[in-house]
């Protein structure tokens, strides 16, 4: 039996080791862009939602520049269902006719991200809360599947605005809205839209925060996990049929941004307290990171 003296020797010394590891992260990432998709459960648990926002601010506080976007489907469904709009879905992508557009943005622009903002300037950092029309961040168009409406695609990325605000010290917080050349509205996977950021900026890292414990060999079994992969094997995976379902776009994403700069991809539970800072900072890690076959560590 450990008594309490002995108990609190244990955990100052686990405190320890672990700074003592992240030390070599913190100064090889120091001035890095990492960009965190931020999605799922670790959205809707209010425990997790606060892990997750203080792991950003302590992103910050050592160095990084994290720049975070983020989805909202179960409060969009939630706001669709408020006000009598039945949710549909094809394919996998919501169809957004122009009631379901203006929820949508409604929600993700207003709601959503104004929330995320709040949490992480009330946890110490400075975040400020943008979409993809503001200072022409982020250009769409249509993504061109017949019957799904203002589902949209990226066609541009300008991070100007996303540059200054990072140099300054503040977490842009960014929602997948974005508008075409004449202005309508459209409504982009939060993924993709990560993805695209990522290479624009030619980020160190693309995390994608998921219900899943990353790639696994046997889906069913979470101890198959395969903790790294380069992207051939990424895309023999998805041929072999090992990656399927809905983790196909997450690994299709993460391929697109390694092949355009990105150095790493991470694929992570988010459900996991504090996924981000096991992932980034600890030898073993977490989830599971794709690199591009040029990668060197």
């Amino acid at each position: 039996m450990v008594n309490d003296t002995e108990y609190i020797k244990q955990a100052e010394a686990t405190r320890v080791r672990v700074l003592s590891e992240a030390l070599p992260y913190i100064q090889q990432f120091a001035g890095r862009t990492v960009v965190v998709k931020y999605g799922g459960a670790a959205m809707k648990d209010s425990e997790l939602k606060d892990t997750v926002i203080r792991d950003i601010v302590f992103l910050s506080c050592v160095g990084l520049r994290p720049i975070v976007v983020h989805g909202g489907g179960p409060e969009i469904n939630s706001w669709l269902d408020k006000l009598g709009i039945e949710a549909q879905f094809k394919n996998g992508l919501r169809v957004t006719d122009a009631p379901t557009m203006d929820v949508v943005e409604m929600v993700l622009v207003g709601r959503v991200n104004k929330e995320i903002v709040a949490l992480i300037n009330q946890a110490g950092g400075k975040a400020v809360g943008l979409c993809g029309k503001d200072g022409n961040l982020i250009k769409a168009r249509p993504q061109g599947q017949e019957g799904i409406g203002f589902v949209g695609d990226v066609s541009g990325i300008d991070v100007t605005i996303l540059n200054t605000l990072v140099e300054n010290g503040y977490i842009p917080v960014v929602s997948s809205v974005a508008a075409d050349e004449t202005g309508q509205s459209y409504n982009i996977n939060a993924d993709t839209v990560a993805g695209e950021i990522a290479a624009a900026l030619n980020a160190e890292k693309l995390i994608l925060l998921t219900d899943t414990r990353g790639i696994l060999e046997n889906y069913k079994d979470p101890s198959t996990l395969i903790p790294k992969l380069d992207i051939q094997e990424a895309r023999d995976l998805i041929g072999t049929g090992v990656v399927a379902g809905g983790m196909i776009p997450k690994v299709n994403c993460c391929v697109r941004s390694l092949a355009q700069g990105v150095k790493a991809a991470h694929i992570l539970d988010g459900r996991i307290p504090h996924s981000l800072l096991l992932e980034i900072f600890t030898d073993v890690g977490i989830g599971t990171m794709l690199v591009g076959s040029h990668f060197t560590p």
